[in-house]
């Protein structure tokens, strides 16, 4: 979970000030109020929906 998602949740649901954050992350006053007030919400990234596989060569091409 990243940073903003967890000052998020300590200032909404936990209900901590911006101080007590501050102290618990161990980030600065200014950076919490910052990502507090910047309402933007975290990348999400792709990911890979298809598994990579895993091709298996034949034993006589194997070296050996």
């Amino acid at each position: 979970m990243g940073l903003l998602n967890i000052i998020r949740r300590m200032h909404l649901r936990q209900k901590l000030s911006i101080r007590e954050i501050a102290r618990l992350t161990g980030v600065s006053r200014n950076t919490v109020t910052k990502h507090l007030a910047a309402n933007t919400i975290e990348p999400k990234f792709a990911t890979r929906t298809d598994k990579a596989r895993l091709i298996l060569l034949p034993r006589s091409w194997r070296a050996g």
